[in-house]
């Protein structure tokens, strides 16, 4: 099939979030002259948006969760469009924690949103070549954002999923890291020790944060290592709530353009790039200014509020 540059493509995730949301999908691109594929596997968006961005479409919807958000972004780099396609974010998976960021917060508004909302260049996120759009966060159990709640998300972020697995696994291991930040691994490092967890923030919400919202355009990654805390397991969700909240003495937070973690652990660690589960020994990370071109809602201000 042949694509024209003002072509929109909607790739339609039909099994994320509770798996109803597509005849509604359809329904709506189908009335606005889209046209919409299917996947039927993990990695099958990437090769759909890849496949796309190289026919010279330049509008791609990712109708699913943030999963499906980063494998559409993978798979316009794959074309080697990040140059010339934007993307548009249908939020009908579980979390939709990137849709929230960009102002989009329902089906009919993501829809508004592809054909008339302005179009941003945010940051995205780099890991030894794996790109992420949202968050990596290390330690994390690959189903712990399906067994967090809404409203624990709600008051910790990314943090939530951290208290979720330590609920849910009974022989998780601290991890023995080294964090080095900016290219200065031979000076002093920014953090070494034992942590429950280390997240590196790329977009807005990923957890408590003294100053605000992180701002996806500026070019840095916002870090936060949990120190081990080892009976947080057993506390009940108001004092872990307190304990991680904005001033909390276990958490370190700083901001990098780029950034170096070591695992001291007998064997590698579990790195969870926007819900794609990898596992690793050393991680590198680094910043790719205003790559990636989004439609974003009314609810979007850079920098934000």
């Amino acid at each position: 099939m042949t694509h024209s540059p003002d072509e929109t493509v909607v790739i339609l995730n039909p099994e994320s979030g509770s798996g109803s949301h597509g005849a509604n999908v359809r329904q709506r691109a189908n009335r606005l002259g889209y046209t919409v594929v299917e996947t039927d596997t993990d990695g099958d968006a990437v090769a759909l948006a890849a496949t796309a961005a190289e026919r010279g479409v330049e509008t791609l919807v990712a109708a699913g969760g943030d999963g499906t958000v980063n494998e559409v972004v993978r798979g316009i780099r794959r074309a080697g469009a990040l140059d010339s396609v934007t993307v548009g974010v249908v939020p009908v998976g579980t979390g939709n924690n990137f849709a929230k960021q960009i102002g989009v917060t329902d089906v009919a508004t993501a829809f508004d949103v592809v054909e008339s909302g302005d179009r941003r260049r945010i940051d995205l996120g780099q890991a030894n070549g794996h790109l992420f759009v949202n968050s990596c966060v290390a330690g994390l159990t690959a189903d712990s954002s399906s067994k967090t709640s809404p409203a624990m998300k709600q008051r910790l972020g990314v943090l939530a999923y951290v208290v979720t697995t330590l609920r849910t696994v009974t022989d998780f291991e601290s991890l023995r890291l080294t964090v080095a930040i900016d290219g200065h691994e031979r000076a002093a490092p920014a953090w070494t020790g034992d942590a429950l967890s280390v997240l590196i923030g790329n977009a807005r919400q990923f957890g408590p944060n003294r100053t605000g919202p992180a701002n996806v355009e500026d070019g840095l990654f916002d870090v936060t290592v949990i120190e081990d805390v080892p009976v947080l397991s057993l506390m009940s969700d108001a004092v872990v709530e307190r304990l991680l909240g904005r001033d909390s003495a276990y958490i370190t937070r700083f901001r990098a353009q780029s950034l170096a973690i070591e695992v001291h652990n007998p064997s590698s660690v579990r790195f969870s790039l926007d819900g794609e589960i990898i596992q690793e020994r050393r991680l590198a990370f680094e910043t790719l200014p205003r790559t990636l071109s989004v439609a974003v809602g009314d609810g979007y201000t850079p920098p934000p509020e």
